[in-house]
């Protein structure tokens, strides 16, 4: 006899990266790198951690539930009524909570395959079934093929833009295309962590692609190009009633006050933040570069990681570059997951990586 839902005892656990202070004392060395987890590594904002602190002298006191500063200065900078906008404790709870909100068991939700690792977990807990699109030879989706997934029992699509952990993205065209023939009774999410990091000006801008359609979605988050990776804060925008939906099922109280403080430091420093990303897109165009000469097939990437399609060698990959210092994100069977941290660490797995592929 079991307490809890059998169907999650063959469902694989978020795995987070590896510590590098364990990896460090493991191989007695002074540190190690870790590039696995796809945060920025220049620290928080100007700013940031001043209003982090002044907010924790009211940890006391609850936070404002309705986050109403926050959703109005997100409205402000994007143009979105702060009605439209929900928040959350990253873009991957809000996800959690669409799905939540829009799918019951016996429903289909659609993905691509590979893409983000949680979308599965987050399909099994609201009861519905999985299904997979395998990504085109090119590493990216295959909207046409996604679009021919959904079936009466389609509630949900989620399109990763651009896509963790290949860092491919679809363009204008196609997505609109796809827009256009997914019916108005399936949600489809457009997942944009990554939008910062964009520098193909025929990706388009989920919020501009979106428009006023009533069955579109778009997720953001604070915690990569934004510098609030530990401070777990994202927000969606979508037609209203959706978001009504979203915010009557997100746990209470769950965007700290810390949380909404330094989320909105973070927003006033848009310039700073753009010379940081600017500086991650330079190293990704070298490591890919560089990468290329070693993996030939690696496809471009829009976000701040590259992906290494290495198949079987996945696995090997990872080990080695660990025991030389260096934590990269291996997914056994497909690719390796590659963060661009700073030119030193870049520098240290390129050297790591040379090794291993020799």
């Amino acid at each position: 006899m079991t307490l809890t839902r059998a169907d999650l005892a063959a469902l694989p656990s978020y795995k987070p990266g590896r510590s590098p202070a364990d990896l460090a004392r493991e191989l007695g060395l002074p540190e190690a790198i870790k590039l696995a987890s796809n945060e920025v590594p220049f620290g928080p904002l100007p700013g940031v951690a001043e209003a982090v602190a002044e907010a924790a002298l009211q940890l006391h006191r609850y936070p404002d539930m309705g986050v109403v500063a926050l959703r109005e200065d997100l409205g402000k900078r994007y143009g979105v009524d702060p009605a439209r906008i929900a928040t959350g404790c990253g873009s991957v709870a809000l996800c959690e909570h669409v799905a939540r909100s829009a799918a019951v068991p016996g429903d289909e939700i659609v993905y691509s395959w590979r893409s983000f690792e949680a979308y599965p977990i987050i399909t099994a807990g609201t009861g519905a079934a999985s299904v997979r699109v395998p990504n085109t030879p090119g590493h990216g989706h295959d909207l046409d093929a996604m679009a021919a997934a959904v079936t009466d029992r389609t509630r949900l699509v989620m399109v990763c833009n651009p896509n963790n952990p290949t860092g491919s993205a679809v363009r204008r065209a196609e997505l609109e295309r796809f827009l256009d023939t997914v019916p108005e009774t399936v949600l489809v999410v457009i997942d944009e962590a990554y939008r910062e990091f964009v520098t193909d000006p025929d990706v388009p801008d989920g919020l501009d692609v979106a428009g006023d359609r009533p069955n579109v979605a778009v997720l953001r988050t604070l915690s990569k190009a934004w510098g609030l990776a530990g401070a777990r804060i994202g927000w969606l925008s979508a037609p209203e009633p959706v978001a009504d939906a979203v915010r009557k099922v997100v746990t209470p109280f769950s965007s700290s006050g810390p949380a909404q403080a330094g989320a909105l430091a973070a927003l006033r420093q848009r310039e700073e933040m753009q010379r940081r990303v600017a500086i991650i897109v330079s190293e990704r165009e070298r490591v890919t570069a560089a990468m290329r000469e070693l993996v030939p097939d690696l496809p471009e990437s829009q976000a701040n990681f590259v992906w290494l399609p290495l198949g079987d060698r996945s696995a090997d990959f990872g080990a080695g570059c660990e025991k030389r210092g260096v934590i990269v994100r291996p997914f056994p069977g497909d690719g390796v997951r590659v963060t661009i941290g700073t030119l030193a660490e870049n520098d240290a797995f390129l050297a790591a990586a040379a090794e291993v592929l020799a």
